[in-house]
């Protein structure tokens, strides 16, 4: 899944200096997928870091459906820290943002600007407007939203994250406004095995209106999620 790591940045320096990374697979297994076979799983390993002068995130899914169909997509999301807010508010940065989706037959390339906020309970909170150069038809608009929120119940450890994508209709083309709201709630199983790092075990859950753009196809999609930091 996408989207879910934050992107912590100073002031740009003269050379630039790594703060943070995290590396993860996850595994997810789910029946309701629209467009295409309804039946796949899908692997996918993320990279994200934390630089000086911004951040960046890496995904690539491999996707197999169960009637013998493969794809794979990416995306990878530099972000560029303009100005950093001192304090205690919610506001953290301003940031100049882009994206590049990559797909079998497709290369889409985002640009924007997004703010990095950081309400109390919040790992983060990031929401990104883009301009979207599509190469498969017209350019239109993206709203992104991301966020982490971690909380315990009794002992143990747990994470709701997830992102909301909104594009916009393309008119001319009959391509219709999109939403995707995929949330992940997971369950933190280390510290039960003596791991160091994270491993998840929880749901993916989509909520997708107008798939793709294609008016009327909607995904109501829950997803076994098994998900390791390394």
């Amino acid at each position: 899944m996408k989207k879910l790591m934050p992107f912590i940045a100073l002031s740009l320096p003269v050379q630039a200096e790594t703060l943070w990374s995290d590396f993860s697979l996850s595994y997810l297994n789910g029946s309701h997928y629209q467009v295409g076979d309804s039946d796949r799983q899908v692997a996918t390993f993320e990279y994200a870091t934390g630089t000086s002068w911004g951040g960046a995130f890496l995904f690539i899914d491999r996707l197999h459906s169960d009637n013998g169909d493969k794809e794979t997509y990416g995306e990878f999301s530099p972000k560029f820290t303009l100005h950093e807010f001192a304090g205690t508010g919610w506001v953290k940065r301003l940031s100049a943002a882009a994206t590049i989706e990559v797909g079998e037959e497709f290369t889409h390339y985002l640009y924007g600007a997004g703010i990095g906020l950081k309400p109390a309970g919040f790992n983060y909170l990031n929401v990104d407007l883009y301009r979207r150069n599509n190469d498969s038809g017209k350019d239109n608009w993206q709203t992104t939203i991301t966020w982490a929120v971690p909380f315990k119940l009794a002992s143990s450890q747990w994470l709701f994250d997830g992102f909301l994508d909104w594009s916009s209709a393309i008119g001319e083309q009959g391509t219709a406004a999109s939403m995707n709201w995929t949330s992940q709630l997971k369950w933190n199983l280390a510290t039960y095995l003596g791991l160091k790092s994270p491993l998840y075990l929880g749901m993916e859950y989509a909520y997708w209106n107008n798939k793709y753009g294609i008016q009327g196809v909607h995904e109501r999609n829950a997803n076994l999620l098994v998900k390791w930091h390394f």
